[in-house]
């Protein structure tokens, strides 16, 4: 067994290889590109292939930037199935370690999610839980193509990165710093593609006179149906192109 004090030293490595790996890759970028950045990382600190960092809002996580184009895909899945692990973890307040979505325990617990991620080529997933020991913000969700474990350094690492990435987010200026109107700066503004989520909402409320949940598990219902993303329908119900109330 590695003696406690060669333990401590290994977690003070990790945490300053993470907060210097943290520094250099958001240096000198704006506000609105450092989710994204944060998730590069991520990346690049451990055995996966892709990452991305949401936040939760009224139940569906809300993405505000991806390492890649799959990474940001399989999370818009979640979203619009309203399961997965990165809902799990936001539930829990803890780590939600997705092993294997090929077969087993996994791809039971999440059957219709573990279809379409591994569709999308990822094989396992893990999502750590942004935020504090009493309240979940959101998460980092991170990707790989091959089905496997993470040890339990690469562990502690995620979770540093995760509480890293908390203070880093959080740290982004909000609304009421922000200069003039529609500046994206702020991290409210990060997340603007999701405004038409509510806003279709909103929209389908009216037209079926049904509550929000209702409202939400719709359109949820409508993208999933049509192997489309809930923004994605989001977006035409908010354009006019779809009403759910003649589809």
């Amino acid at each position: 067994m590695r003696p406690r004090d060669d333990q401590r030293s290994e977690r003070g490595l990790d945490r300053a290889d993470a907060a210097d790996a943290i520094a250099e890759g958001v240096r000198g970028v704006g506000p609105g590109e450092i989710p994204a950045r944060l998730c590069a990382v991520a990346v690049e600190l451990l055995p996966v292939t892709g990452a991305s960092v949401s936040l939760q809002s009224d139940g569906m996580p809300v993405q505000l930037g991806a390492s890649s184009a799959q990474a940001a895909y399989v999370t818009e899945i979640q979203a619009t199935l309203g399961d997965g692990p990165c809902q799990s973890a936001a539930a829990s307040g803890t780590p939600v370690l997705a092993c294997d979505l090929t077969t087993g325990r996994d791809a039971q617990r999440w059957p219709v999610f573990a279809q379409q991620a591994t569709a999308a080529g990822v094989r396992a997933v893990y999502s750590m839980p942004l935020g504090n020991d009493t309240v979940c913000v959101g998460t980092l969700d991170l990707y790989r193509d091959t089905p496997g474990d993470l040890n339990s350094r690469d562990l502690r690492m995620a979770r540093l990165v995760a509480g890293m990435m908390t203070v880093a987010l959080m740290a982004l200026p909000h609304a009421e710093e922000a200069g003039e109107l529609g500046d994206e700066r702020w991290l409210s503004g990060l997340a603007a593609d999701h405004d038409h989520v509510y806003q279709a909402t909103g929209m389908i409320m009216a037209q079926l006179g049904v509550a929000t949940d209702e409202a939400l598990a719709r359109l949820r219902a409508h993208a999933f149906a049509h192997g489309r993303t809930a923004l994605d329908v989001a977006h035409d119900v908010v354009a006019h192109r779809l009403r759910l109330d003649q589809a």
